[in-house]
């Protein structure tokens, strides 16, 4: 294949002829690339499988991170051990593009490796390194792990990401219309094409669009103005010129975010509530382009049980409990090989898994430890939960309650924690819960796509009012959802303790007595569920939005 002069390589279906780039830090494609963390890695890899499935006119972009994310294994007692592995990919090509762009004011070499889209049914997708032997050593870690903790490296991988993605494009001679930044991490592409069109700020709008993944400003990247201006993260704009097309009120910082609103022609939250909340939270700053919503969604052909849906299809209420019964059994053989119980099929269970992070309180059942044990060793209607997710290597309060958990399963012969959560043991822990838990505080979820694909398997819902469910849920029918209370003016206590609250009496008093109690009600709700998810949650849905809200509508 001649890179040189790259060219799509299946026929572009006309309905999605608009020529895209699609730039994120991570894709969740495959359980064999380990290039993601979490949510913004499995929405980008099912976007990318829907862009395949639309034959629609995207390549994605990405970085080939040689330790991955991080391996999640133990320590002697259970504990949580990060380990950091070099990856191998014999079925990426090596497209032989080499280049160089600039970083903190030195030439940094780029190699570009590339995904056929026939290997896992994605667009075609190329993968950026800058681990080659012309590099020095600094250059070369700039690849290394996804979201490094020192703060210059993570402004290098931005700079690899975005100026390295812009660059690619052009030696690929690959004209592209839009720049789709996932999140703001590929913000230098902008500042890429400012320098090439000489500053013409309408041509570069007319190109970039951006969605936006996080509802509360303080949780959008700021980082050291002078330290990213030092590292060429401006190209070759002046001081001046980049404050100004920021606009931001601390001379100090520099907010991704924001800049990335000023400059985009259009940018979208990814759910409904999300777009609401990212209007009012960037409303009061000039220049912000308009923010509309799209919510976000996983692909159903991936993630999905056929013969859950099959059975469904065909009313078979027997072979429907038969086969989610054999998902439960293949789920409960990770949980005996990794924590030595053995779980029984038959009863009720319970999963949490996610990223680990305060907001998502993983722990947020044990705060009443009175009422956890009750649920637990309830002989009448017993229980068996999981827990699962990756914290940050770095965040230590996660790691914590990570080991928190862990430590408490050790007096519970029904609760197990599990490590390794990536694409293979997040679809195992769907296919096998009967309920997904999902408890974030209202509103820091903007999306939260764990409990589509959960529901695609005949999962059911228990969740806080947030992120996608507000559009999804019918309390009762397809799923169960706490009230959702005046949050602001209660304190971050009152809030746990009002949705603890709320969990425990939908768990006690409808939940599981629904499931021992009216197993016809309670499958009801699964195939309510299955139904209300598959085409809505679709991300071919997803992907269709975008080109007809974001992409094509004229600048």
């Amino acid at each position: 294949m001649d890179f040189k002069n790259y060219v799509m390589p299946y026929p572009i279906n006309s309905e999605y002829a608009k020529k895209t780039a699609y730039f994120s830090m991570e894709f969740a494609i495959d359980q064999a690339l380990k290039i993601y963390s979490g949510g913004l890695g499995f929405l980008a890899g099912s976007h990318m499988r829907s862009v395949y499935n639309l034959k629609q006119d995207v390549v994605g972009i990405g970085i080939l991170w040689k330790f991955g994310y991080y391996d999640q294994a133990r320590n002697h007692d259970q504990t949580l051990q990060p380990t950091w592995t070099r990856k191998m990919y014999t079925y990426l090509t090596d497209t032989e593009l080499k280049f160089q762009i600039e970083i903190h004011s030195a030439k940094v070499w780029v190699k570009v490796f590339y995904l056929d889209p026939e290997i896992f049914n994605t667009a075609p997708m190329f993968f950026l390194s800058t681990d080659v032997p012309e590099n020095d050593h600094l250059s070369k870690t700039i690849c290394h792990r996804l979201y490094d903790a020192n703060e210059s490296t993570k402004i290098a991988q931005y700079i690899l990401l975005g100026k390295g993605g812009a660059r690619l494009l052009e030696e690929l001679n690959l004209e592209r219309e839009v720049y789709h930044l996932n999140e703001a991490h590929g913000l230098p592409a902008a500042f890429h094409l400012l320098e090439k069109y000489n500053g013409d700020l309408q041509k570069v709008r007319e190109k970039l669009v951006f969605t936006t993944h996080t509802p509360e400003e303080a949780g959008n990247e700021k980082h050291n103005f002078q330290m990213c201006y030092d590292m060429s993260y401006f190209s070759n704009l002046s001081k001046e010129e980049v404050k100004k097309l920021e606009g931001g009120t601390d001379p100090e910082l520099f907010n991704h975010s924001l800049c990335a609103l000023r400059i985009a022609r259009i940018a979208n939250g990814v759910s409904e509530l999300h777009g609401h909340v990212s209007r009012a939270m960037w409303g009061k700053y000039e220049g912000v382009c308009e923010i509309t919503s799209i919510t976000n969604a996983q692909e159903f052909k991936y993630w999905c049980d056929k013969p859950l849906y099959d059975a469904r299809k065909n009313d078979d209420h027997g072979l429907f409990d038969l086969r989610k019964r054999h998902l439960k059994k293949r789920l409960f053989k990770t949980v005996a090989d990794q924590c030595g119980k053995l779980f029984d099929p038959k009863v009720f269970t319970i999963v949490w898994a996610r990223r680990f992070a305060g907001y998502k309180r993983a722990d947020l059942l044990l705060h009443d430890r009175e009422r956890f044990e009750k649920l637990l060793n309830n002989a009448d209607y017993p229980v068996q939960i999981i827990w699962a997710g990756k914290p940050y290597p770095m965040d230590y309060s996660a790691i914590s309650m990570f080991n928190t958990l862990v430590e408490e399963s050790k007096y519970f012969k029904n609760m197990a924690v599990l490590t390794g959560y990536e694409l293979a043991l997040s679809k195992l822990m769907k296919q096998g819960s009967d309920l997904w838990l999902n408890n974030p505080r209202v509103p820091r979820e903007a999306s939260g796509t764990s409990g589509m694909t959960a529901a695609m398997n005949g999962s059911v819902n228990l969740s806080t009012d947030d992120g996608w469910i507000p559009e999804f849920a019918k309390h009762g029918e397809n799923c169960f959802v706490v009230p959702k209370a005046d949050y602001a003016a209660m304190s971050v206590y009152e809030q746990d303790r009002y949705d603890m609250d709320k969990l425990y009496e939908l768990l006690e008093n409808q939940i599981i007595p629904t499931y021992y109690e009216h197993p016809e009600k309670w499958q009801e709700i699964q195939w309510q569920a299955m139904e209300d998810v598959k085409d809505a949650f679709n991300s071919d849905r997803m992907a269709h939005q975008y080109y007809k809200m974001i992409y094509e509508p004229a600048p």
